[in-house]
Parts: structure tokens; sequence; C-alpha cells
């Protein structure tokens, strides 16, 4: 495999990749709480893990991705104290708390099929693994590091910091968080108010809550990524991923839970994505600058100038490091749209080319710099450049200022598919319009209210043949209460 080098959050310092297993590659990446529409937040994550996984597979790796979905134990104040966010949700709505962690969870995967975003090899929900989480905790009170406080169990972080080091992977110190942490209502129950819940006896109004050798309860927000990274990954994997925003106290945590039950760190490689601002602001509800995908696909928020394709999102993106701050703005959309639309048109450019006799340029060179950029802590802007240098030469051999052998060409388009679309996983939406949805539009929308009308009269077998003709021609539809939606698979 070739060598390359990720930035190690724990060690602070860039190492060189070497997998537990020389083939196999195990990545836990934390993934979303559904309790809302997917938003601004959630798409550098997303996009980042997958520039990871897709580079990983392309260098010959087999990857075991897993990404969790958080449906039960994420509180509203913090990890140990609040009502449960998607339980709220639900109370609110007058649904069931499932109900509205299945919605949300189709609605964050319908955003990041649009983002391009590949599914993880796994994801497991926390509410499936109650019982994992349960035998987890069981071991980490066997080693000593917890204690049962009325019917919940509290992880010892002062003990723990005696024999091993809590703080470890975000600098912090116990005397600091000491200081900093403050005493809240409700946690009486604690030694110490740093101390954090593996296990919350429910109170009678909540909602979400299993049997336990403790209590009628919950698991605490931290405990679902070790018992599941530990189910899926074993008891030591290669990569853990997540925002910088999970460091502290979740990340933090995660590492004093799996080390105290497993007696060894689990993952070798801690790697954060930064955080999104919006016009050098954090992003928030109370800002106003608060923005769904949605939203962005369809420009329907205040501050949108305009609609931004989910390309020209993943595009934003990945112009920039994934360890560097992104700052959103209109402008910058604006410009990363106009970088997106060079690059296609660059490829479309390069399509129509004809062979010469001679190559002008050494095509090598552009997989050179692609590779060196991408083994170097997957520098997706380095790749960008790159590929833009090369765009110019493709516009000037359409002039006649360049030329490229048939051989040549071959090659310079495989190593722009590998680059472009393999690996940063951009498509080319206009070319992707002016085939496809677009022009077939009025005859698809014409059979789907055929195929209502047939179902208005229970007409089923035309009804199913319609759907069955459409998805075998790449057509796929979603049924809605008020009517129908449809993509082009």
């Amino acid at each position: 495999m070739e060598k390359i080098v990720l930035y190690n959050t724990l060690t602070r310092r860039k190492e060189t990749f070497e997998p537990i297993n020389p083939e196999h590659v195990g990545m836990y990446v934390c993934g979303p709480t559904v309790y809302g529409d997917p938003h601004l937040g959630h798409a550098r994550p997303a996009v980042t893990f997958d520039l990871l996984f897709r580079y990983l597979q392309s260098l010959g790796y087999k990857v075991r991705y897993v990404r969790n979905i958080t449906d039960v134990g994420h509180l509203e104040q913090d990890a140990d104290d609040g009502e449960d966010k998607i339980a709220k949700k639900a109370r609110l709505e007058q649904l069931e708390p499932m109900e509205i962690a299945h919605y949300y969870t189709e609605r964050y995967h319908d955003a990041m099929r649009e983002l391009g975003v590949k599914s993880p090899s796994i994801e497991p929900h926390a509410s499936g693994h109650i019982i994992e989480q349960i035998e987890m905790v069981k071991r980490i009170l066997d080693a000593g590091y917890a204690y049962e406080s009325n019917g919940s169990i509290y992880f010892d972080v002062e003990k723990y910091n005696k024999d091993f080091h809590y703080g470890r992977l975000s600098g912090r110190n116990l005397d600091d968080i000491v200081t900093n942490t403050r005493e809240l209502d409700g946690q009486s129950d604690k030694h110490h108010s740093f101390d954090f819940a593996l296990w919350k006896k429910a109170a009678p109004e909540h909602i979400m809550r299993w049997p336990s050798p403790w209590s009628d309860g919950f698991p605490g927000w931290h405990m679902e990524c070790s018992a599941m990274s530990t189910k899926y990954l074993g008891e030591q994997f290669d990569i853990h991923g997540g925002g910088m925003d999970l460091m502290f106290p979740h990340h933090e945590c995660e590492i004093a839970q799996s080390t105290a039950a497993l007696g060894k760190d689990s993952a070798r490689y801690w790697v954060h994505n930064n955080m999104i601002t919006i016009n050098g602001q954090k992003m928030g509800k109370s800002l106003g600058n608060f923005i769904t995908l949605e939203q962005l696909f369809t420009g329907n928020h205040p501050i949108l100038e305009q609609a931004y394709t989910p390309m020209t999102i993943r595009f934003f993106v990945l112009q920039a490091h994934y360890r560097s701050t992104l700052d959103f703005s209109n402008e910058a959309l604006q410009a990363a749209e106009k970088g997106l639309d060079r690059l296609m048109k660059g490829i479309e450019t390069l399509a129509k080319l004809k062979p010469a006799d001679k190559s002008t340029a050494d095509v090598s060179e552009l997989e050179r710099r692609c590779k060196e950029a991408m083994a170097d802590d997957i520098n997706s802007p380095m790749v960008i450049s790159a590929l833009f240098d090369w765009v110019r030469i493709i516009n000037q051999a359409a002039e006649g200022g360049q030329s490229f052998t048939a051989e040549d060409l071959e090659t310079l388009k495989g190593i722009v598919n590998r680059y472009v679309f393999d690996i940063l996983g951009l498509r080319n939406e206009k070319a992707a319009d002016a085939g496809g949805k677009d022009m077939v539009s009025p005859l698809v929308d014409m059979l789907l209210n055929m195929r209502m009308e047939a179902k208005a009269n229970k007409d089923w077998a035309t009804s199913d043949k319609i759907r069955d003709n459409l998805t075998a021609i790449g057509i796929r539809v979603k049924d809605r209460k008020d009517g129908f939606d449809w993509e082009i698979e």
C-alpha cells in the first residue's frame, strides 16, 4: 500500500498511517443526532470522512466504515442533564420518539445522497445497542472506575485520572476541568461535578427507557460510541473521526470509558474536522444564521442570495483543508460555484480533444501532484489546485497550444476521473440535468400521474408495472402523502 500520513489529534502531530491489519481499515465516525433537519454543520464531517473513506478504498484497502445514529441519550443541557432532544420533539409533536428518529434519519440520508456521500459499511443506532452499552457499563464498574448512585451509574473521573490521564485528547488537565465545571441542579448524585453519566435512571415522565440491573433508564450519550465501535471494529481499531466540537467532552469521555473497560486505547488515530462559521460567526438559531441543507439547496433562507446545488456545497467544503476553519458566505459559495463549473467544463473539453502525434505536457505530473497531496493528510485543496492548473493546459490544447498522444489522453482522462469523481466524489450536475431529469421530466410526470389514477382505481397491477418499469431504467419513485417525487439514480 502507498504510504500516507494523517494528523493524529491524540498525539498532535502527523503520523504515517499503519493500520492494525495491513489490508483492512476500521473507521468509526460520530454521526448525527436525529431530532431535526440536517444542516450546514452536518455537511463538513460527512464530506470530510467520505473523502477519507473514498481515498482509502482507492488505495486498495478494505474499509469497514461505521457511522452511528444517535437516537437516544443526547440531552438538552449537557451530557447528563435536561430532557432528551428526541423525546422532547416527540412530546411536542405527539409522536413516538422512534417516529421522530426515523423521519429525520431519512432526511439525513436524502441530504447525504444529494451531497454524494457514500453510505457507510454499517450504520448502527444507539437505541438498537442498549444491551451492549449495559455490558460495557458493567465492565467499567468491575474495573472500579464507576459507581452507582440512586439508580444511575457515573464514571469516576478522579479515580481514572490517577491511573491514566483524563484530558489527553483535548489537552486539558483535571484541575482546569474542575475550575471550569459549573454545578448544576440535580447533580447531587455525583461524587464530583465533572463525573459523567454512563447510565441514567429515568424520571417517571421520561419516555425513552430500558430495564437494567440498576434502574429503568437510558445510557449516557458518550456510552453508545464506545459500545458500538467495540462491537463492530473490535477492542482496537484504526481511525476514530468526528468534528472538533466533539473533542470535549464527548470524545474525551469516550476514550476514558473505553480505556477503563478494555484496559487499553481503542482508536489508534483520532481525526477531527474543523468547524464551519457563517460570516465569521458560529452557526446558531439564536443568531438567525442557522441554515439547513434543504434551505441551501432551495435558497429559502433570508441570508441566502440564491440556491446552491449539492455539488457546490461539496466543492466548497473540499476547497479548504479539513483541519482549517471554513467560513461560509454567499461570496464564498458563489466562488465555489464558478470554480466547480470551470472544472467540469474542463473535463468536458478533455473528452472532446483529438489525439496528436506527440505530447507537449507530461501527464504524469498531474498524478504525482494529486497523489502527494492526498498522501499528505488528505489535502483536497492541493488536489483541486493541481486539477485547475491542468484545466488551463486542457483549454490550451483545445485551442492548439498543447497536444497529447492518444495514449496520454487516455491516461489523463483516467487520472482526472479517479481524482475528481472517485476520490473527491464530485459529479457534473449540469451534464446530468442536460441529459437527464430536465428532458424526461414531462414524460415521467405523465406516467406517474397515470400511476396515481391507477392506484385511485385500485388497479394495482398497472400501478406496480409503471413503478417497476421506471425502476428498471434507473428512475427511483418516492410516494408522498400529497403525490410523488422521483429521481434518476
